[in-house]
């Protein structure tokens, strides 16, 4: 059978029935998209991959723990035979056939009733590519036409965005922004941008699009994030479509909420892209895991915008001393020796091992690593600036071991 005979349609398999025989690594790619659009999914096989034994014991399909017979496919409006034996796929397709039935054969593509094209999704399309069996062309082809989309040469008819888009730019790196970060800021009118926001964004939009530099916008800290409010919401109003790029994610000590609190009451539809978030990335650049097994079993990011005993602080330092994790600190650099005192006299020991990583993900990258004690004295002594995230924890003073 050739690509050329194939008739490609969508089906809606959402209640209907669905045997899957085989419960191995082609079931196991199949399985997601199959229970996503709600088909009520069985898989039949005497044993599956871990993967698909947590779908089964997630009640997201039934496992008939046992060989393929016939009768199976009764009532079934959609088969898959996923086996690594010929003879059971045979049998499997030869019943679908009498039972009109249409059934794909994994193993062997043309000797089934349908085939499964390689698919993607992009912004609500899903785009499927049929090769003739030529699995590596049509996967590749998908490739192809999925990144073209989200790049944005490929007009893809989808309506253009209305209003807000809150988009985490991630922690620097510009290829650490989400895909769909990505897209959206490709189709802005107008791009609100943090300092922190990945700049090297900013240089790939054209030159129609209006750029901001929040940075700029003058008066103190409150009125300044009150006239960033205002700027969305005006330029939201007039018919444009507004991404505010935000640097990491724009949850994450962001004031992001604020923003979205402020384009709810305006009426202005806003939607939150969620961002890496250089709280977890930044130390992960430097091969600081803020989690390890035996050594980390919490995680608490902390602002540093104001210091210990501040009446507008919201920390606990007390608290956060005794504690035996990781501590990330964001926002910190400038006062790094008060949070260490603090933590000192809370009972932390002094020789906490602490990482310091300046402009993670970038080529500016810089990486101290010191102790409770010491960390102060060092961050001066190493000229650091900010942006930098700081690492406090025994997770500081792992290292790879030597290849």
């Amino acid at each position: 059978m050739t690509g050329e005979a194939h008739y490609l349609a969508g089906l809606d398999l959402a209640g209907r029935r669905v045997v899957v025989v085989g419960g191995g690594t082609v079931a196991q790619r199949r399985l997601p998209r199959l229970v996503s659009c709600g088909a009520r999914v069985e898989v039949v096989s005497p044993s599956v991959t871990p993967s698909v034994q947590t779908l089964a014991d997630s009640g997201a399909v039934v496992w008939h723990r046992r060989a393929y017979r016939s009768g199976d496919l009764e009532g079934a409006w959609y088969v898959l035979c996923c086996t690594s034996a010929p003879a059971v796929n045979a049998s499997v397709s030869a019943e679908a056939e009498r039972l009109r039935v249409f059934c794909v054969r994994a193993d062997a593509g043309s000797l089934g009733t349908a085939v499964t094209p390689a698919t993607g999704d992009h912004d609500g399309l899903l785009v499927g590519v049929l090769a003739g069996g030529e699995h590596r062309r049509s996967a590749a082809v998908r490739d192809s036409l999925l990144a073209a989309l989200r790049a944005g040469p490929v007009p893809d008819a989808v309506t253009k965005p209305v209003g807000v888009a809150l988009v985490g730019g991630g922690p620097g790196d510009p290829d650490l922004i989400t895909v769909r970060g990505r897209r959206l800021l490709s189709q802005a009118d107008v791009v609100v941008a943090d300092r922190l926001a990945p700049g090297a964004l900013l240089e790939e939009l054209p030159p129609s699009v209006e750029v901001v530099d929040a940075a700029k916008i003058p008066y103190g800290r409150a009125a300044s994030q009150d006239a960033i409010n205002e700027l969305l919401v005006s330029h939201a109003r007039a018919g444009r479509f507004v991404v505010r790029l935000k640097g990491g994610d724009p949850f994450v000590f962001g004031r992001g909420y604020e923003e979205v609190r402020a384009c709810a009451a305006a009426g202005v539809p806003v939607t939150v892209v969620p961002g890496v978030t250089s709280a977890f990335a930044v130390p992960a650049a430097a091969d600081v895991p803020v989690t390890h097994r035996g050594v980390a079993h919490e995680v608490v990011v902390v602002s540093g915008h104001v210091p210990p005993g501040d009446p507008s602080s919201l920390v606990d330092w007390s608290a956060l001393a005794t504690l035996r994790g990781t501590l990330v600190l964001m926002m910190a650099v400038e006062r790094i020796g008060s949070f260490a005192s603090a933590l000192v006299a809370g009972g932390r020991p002094g020789a906490t091992p602490v990482a310091v990583v300046q402009e993670g993900t970038t080529r500016g990258q810089r990486v101290v690593r010191s102790t409770l004690d010491k960390v102060a004295d060092d961050v001066v002594a190493e000229g650091i600036r900010p942006p930098a995230v700081i690492v406090v924890g025994a997770v500081a003073g792992l290292s790879r071991p030597a290849s």
